[in-house]
């Protein structure tokens, strides 16, 4: 007989095979830097300046989830994972804000901890994960940012580390996949989450974030085919784009969709046209494609779409196989409220990092050189 709550009492069994030695670690180097608290605190685990995850309220680093910052690139090869932001909102047609979505989701990562209860990992332990920093976008000319962001993907991507990007308008999604193509050995399949299609080719005369995917998919090796969108509909899907993706083959999957089958059947079959002849899988979340009630800091908000709990279902699922990376986009802290939209822009890039660790994609290479570091220890 099945037990009526097996993920619990397996997550509660889960935690007990947890390291502990980088929470060890960091409680001495807050102690060596912090100095020890004052006589009347009781426990002594405790600083008198913060100098790691506690208290979330204080001591925030600027990174995300205040995990080590990488201040020269050229070392970012010693890391797994690094996350780095693209601050641009350029390509934005209704609501700017989304050049401050990179320090709005870092920041929201103040209130989590490094563990998942229901995942059972803990990325302080298990992941040798660096924050690089943000790319130099130049606000005034939309091509020149293209440049930038393709240049510093490339750049991760050559050194052996997986890109996690944070948005950053959607135009990013071309530059992005255009820096990371030419180290994928074959073709690269694209999942993208999303309430419009981002398919026509220019908007306003330009490449703007409705236009990405046009533009990643003449790339040789990122073939329309290998596009599936999940979410898509409402009212602000234009003709254009729609008439591209039928043209070119892309897979469409709305929000209906995913009521009328599940997540794990449009979880599977997504991965199944993704990865189909394709060597890599990037995965693209703009967070519109959830309900805008949940998100109200995005550039251009549709109701109906996605429930968060539907939407990080089917992050964990297709992020079983492994990526080639993450982008996370739309996010726009000016109309956030409660910072809902950075909450869950980060449990996106969590969620995903922690599924891949737990289906053993992550989580296998530590850190060599002489620096403050998450993950595991050289053998």
């Amino acid at each position: 007989m099945t037990e009526p709550f097996a993920q619990g009492a397996w997550a509660q069994r889960a935690e007990a095979e947890l390291p502990e030695r980088r929470h060890r670690e960091e409680i001495e180097r807050a102690l060596d830097l912090g100095l020890p608290a004052a006589e009347s605190i009781k426990d002594r685990t405790i600083p008198t300046f913060s100098r790691g995850e506690l208290p979330h309220f204080a001591g925030e680093r600027g990174t995300f989830l205040k995990a080590p910052f990488m201040e020269n690139v050229h070392d970012v090869g010693d890391a797994e994972v690094a996350i780095f932001g693209a601050p641009l909102d350029a390509g934005t047609t209704y609501r700017p804000g989304t050049r401050f979505g990179p320090q709005g989701i870092r920041r929201a990562t103040n209130l989590f901890g490094t563990y998942s209860f229901e995942l059972g990992v803990d990325l302080r332990e298990q992941l040798n994960l660096v924050d690089i920093g943000d790319v130099v976008t130049i606000p005034a000319n939309i091509e020149k940012s293209f440049d930038q962001i393709s240049r510093a993907i490339s750049h991760v991507a050559a050194a052996g580390a997986m890109p996690v990007v944070l948005g950053g308008d959607h135009s990013i999604g071309y530059p992005t996949i255009r820096g990371l193509a030419p180290h994928i050995d074959g073709n690269i399949g694209i999942i993208h989450f999303d309430r419009h299609v981002d398919t026509q080719e220019t908007d306003l005369d330009e490449r703007m974030h409705t236009t990405p995917w046009f533009h990643a998919t003449n790339i040789k090796n990122a073939p329309a085919v290998n596009l599936v969108q999940i979410g898509i509909g409402g009212w602000q899907s234009p003709r254009a784009g729609v008439k591209v993706g039928r043209g070119r083959g892309t897979t469409i999957m709305t929000v209906g969709d995913v009521e009328r089958v599940g997540i794990e059947k449009i979880a599977e079959t997504a991965l199944e046209i993704a990865w189909k002849d394709a060597k890599a899988v990037y995965l693209s979340f703009d967070i519109d494609v959830i309900d805008a009630g949940f998100v109200p800091g995005t550039g251009w908000p549709e109701p109906g779409g996605l429930l968060p709990r539907e939407a990080l279902g089917l992050i964990r699922l297709v992020s079983e196989p492994g990526l080639a990376g993450i982008e996370v986009v739309e996010c726009s802290p000016p109309y956030d409220w409660a910072e809902q939209s950075s909450l869950i822009s980060a449990r996106v890039v969590l969620d995903s990092l922690a599924t891949m660790i737990k289906a053993g994609k992550l989580g296998k290479r530590p850190a060599a050189g002489k620096r403050q570091a998450w993950g595991p220890y050289p053998a």
